[in-house]
């Protein structure tokens, strides 16, 4: 990666992170419900019946409330572990399923650990990003879990990136181990985006 794509990223990342810290609680509980009425659309609409998702920190737009609804719900939802050799475990959602901080303070699951392999047969990945442009080219938060995860994927089933509206934007610098999103989830709305060709 270049010195000026790794540089707009990190202040790119540094203003996006200063921007969630500020919004207010009532804030962020009405993104977490408009990103569950988003995600249960999204779901029910491609007839997933197995998911990967993430588990939001505070500041991120809320997924909490929607893993819980989908797995009263039945559906199959996969949690990421973070390991240390940048691969992602998985675990499996269960009812009030306890939960711990992993790497990174990031919220993890704590229940029996599959491998790597094991999403590889979700019909949904739900992961997190910074923001995501129209292109769907998505900014993560620099450590490369999830590219590595949708770059290893011999069939990558959809990949919807969450964000606040706000972070749908019109570029976001990128490089060649970047890899595009299927679309992007907000509180307000779920766009299925073109992704960029490699």
């Amino acid at each position: 990666m270049s010195d000026a794509i790794a540089d707009a990223k990190r202040a790119m990342r540094a203003e996006l992170r200063e921007r969630r810290q500020l919004r207010s609680q009532a804030a962020r509980d009405a993104a977490e419900h408009g990103v569950r009425r988003q995600l249960d659309e999204l779901v029910e609409r491609i007839g997933a019946r197995s998911i990967s998702c993430f588990l939001s920190t505070t500041t991120e737009p809320g997924t909490r409330e929607f893993v819980e609804a989908a797995v009263e719900r039945g559906i199959r939802v996969l949690l990421p572990i973070t390991r240390a050799d940048g691969l992602l475990d998985w675990s499996v959602a269960t009812p009030g399923g306890d939960i711990s901080e992993g790497m990174f303070g990031l919220p993890e699951p704590v229940g029996e650990v599959l491998g790597p392999i094991a999403v590889n047969d979700v019909d949904l990945l739900v992961i997190p990003a910074a923001a995501v442009d129209r292109a769907g080219m998505r900014l993560g938060w620099g450590r490369g879990y999830f590219d590595k995860t949708i770059g290893s994927m011999e069939r990558c089933p959809p990949v919807y990136a969450v964000v606040f509206d706000s972070e749908v934007i019109d570029e976001v610098p990128s490089d060649l181990h970047d890899q595009p999103v299927t679309g992007v989830v907000t509180p307000t709305q779920t766009l299925t985006l073109a992704p960029a060709r490699r």
